[in-house]
Order: structure tokens, then sequence, then C-alpha cells
């Protein structure tokens, strides 16, 4: 008989790309979810992965067996909705897959939140991209996922996916306090020709945002410096070797030498929660959206200005 963990394992491995991947989403080891495959293989006779480069690869008969994993684990989640959705109250496992600057100015409140009134809900978040987190909510390896589009990049919600509005996150233009638009009340898209710009990397929703702007009022964008994370974003900008478009949410208070200066019109960027439409009858899912969306109005009330 074959193990529903074995099965989830694999799941995971093909969803996220890797052992380790897999692993951090399961909450497990790499050497665990190795251990699972190993007996799968053994258990089914068959190989399951194979070396290709320093990852893997799915076989055929892999892919075969994903695909009933995928169907099982369907069936297991319905299963489980009904029985919390009988309950009436949120209980058991829930997996939310956030955005980097959510995950710290919006999560953790919501998260102790949810702890304090529901001691049987157990949640589990991880950080990853919008990009990749809405696919995994749609194959079923995330219970939630906290996206967020921009004005002129909508989000597409994948068939089966519902979602609701969170709330809207404004962004500023930082420069270092000796540029030009530093003592300007506002700078309008078309004077942002021949800028330095410090931006996440191709592939990430806000530089999808800003080359899709400045194209749009007629420059090609100079992008100078990459970086993931927003603070290491800001302290580009403070060294004196660009600007920078940051959202509001998760930014904290800028360091000394960087200026806030609002654009014209304002960048918008919208926040949702996403779930599978199987998935919504549970309470917990019903639940975290309430909660996220409760704290919302403090949350972005308390973001930086």
């Amino acid at each position: 008989m074959l193990d529903l963990q074995r099965l989830r394992a694999l799941h995971a491995v093909s969803v996220h790309g890797t052992v380790g991947a897999a692993a951090v989403a399961l909450g497990y080891t790499s050497s665990a979810v190795s251990q699972q495959i190993a007996k799968l293989e053994r258990e089914t006779r068959t190989v399951l992965l194979e070396r290709e480069g320093r990852g893997v690869r799915l076989t055929d008969e892999a892919h075969q067996l994903v695909r009933t994993a995928r169907e099982l684990l369907a069936i297991v989640e319905r299963a489980e909705t009904e029985l919390e959705e009988r309950r009436g109250v949120p209980a058991g496992r829930l997996t939310v897959a956030a955005f980097a600057s959510a995950a710290r100015g919006l999560m953790p409140p919501v998260l102790a939140d949810l702890a304090r009134r529901h001691p049987a809900l157990d949640t589990r978040l991880t950080e990853i991209d919008p990009h990749l987190s809405v696919d995994l909510v749609a194959k079923g390896a995330v219970d939630l996922v906290v996206a967020h589009d921009w004005d002129i990049a909508p989000l597409p919600a994948p068939a089966g996916v519902e979602q609701a509005v969170i709330g809207n996150d404004l962004c500023d233009l930082l420069v270092p306090e000796d540029h030009p638009f530093a003592g300007r009340t506002a700078v309008r898209r078309e004077e942002l020709g021949g800028e330095r710009w410090i931006c996440q990397p191709p592939g990430r929703v806000c530089h999808e945002w800003l080359v899709r702007t400045l194209r749009a009022a007629g420059h090609e964008p100079e992008i100078v410096h990459q970086a993931d994370e927003n603070p290491t974003l800001v302290a580009l900008v403070a060294a004196g070797l660009g600007i920078a478009l940051i959202p509001r949410l998760g930014r904290g208070p800028l360091p000394a030498g960087v200026v806030e200066v609002p654009l014209d019109p304002v960048p918008v960027r919208r926040l949702y929660a996403l779930w599978r439409a199987g998935a919504a009858r549970r309470p917990a899912i019903a639940e975290t959206v309430r909660t996220l969306c409760g704290h919302w109005p403090e949350v972005s009330a308390h973001s930086p200005r």
C-alpha cells in the first residue's frame, strides 16, 4: 500500500523543484524528504528521482505517481474540510505563503492573533514571491497565499482559486538626501528618465512594474543595482548609489541620508488572500482571511509616510 506521507514528499519535490525547497515547504529536513522518497522507491520498485547537475529530475514513473498523489491529497483536503466544517471552529494545520514585506509587516500580528484566539489551529508561514506562491496554492502545495499586484500589472488568479482583497499598499520614491528630487513635494512619472535605479531582479513584480511604468512614460530604465530585499535597496539608496521605488508595508524607518518623495500619481499595489475553491468552506481559511483583512487598517496606518 502506498504511504500518503511519502507521496506528499514526492509531490512537494515536483512542485518546488528541489529536495531542499520541498523540505522547507513541508517543515522537514532535506534528509527526511530524501528518506521518504527512497522508501517510496523501494515500495514501488521504481526509480523516481535521477541526478541532474546539482539537482534532481523526476522520472516518467514519478510524474505518474505525482498525478495520483495530487488526486489523493485533494481527497484528503476535502475530508479534512468537511470535518473542520462540522466542528465549526478553525483547527488543524494551515500553511500560508506570503511575499517578503507582507511576511515582515503584516503576518506577525495576524499569526499571533490567530494563535491566541484559536489554539487548535496550527498556522505555518513560508516566505515566497507572488509569482511562485499563486501557482503553489493552485497545485495544493500551500493552503493560503498572501500576494500582491500593481495597478498596471494585475496578478491573474488560476482556475479553481478564489481571492479576497486585503487592502492597498502605497509606494514612494526614495532618493539620497542630496538628490534634486529631495526637496520636492511630488515627482511626476514623466520626470524619471535618466535616473540610476536600484530595483529587485527581473521576474519580481516590483521590477516588472518599474520597467513598464518608465517605458510607458517614454524612458528606458537604467537599473544599476539589484537586490531581493527592500532593506538592501534602501541601504544602497542611503549610500547615494541611485533611487528606488519602495512600498510602505514592512519598510520600517528610513536611515539617515534617505528622503521619501511621493510620485504623482501614487503607485499602488493591492494585497490579496488566495485559496483553492475546494477549501473555501474550511473555517481555518475563512477565519484567517477575516483576520488578515481586520488587521490591515491598523498595519497600513502605522506604515511609514
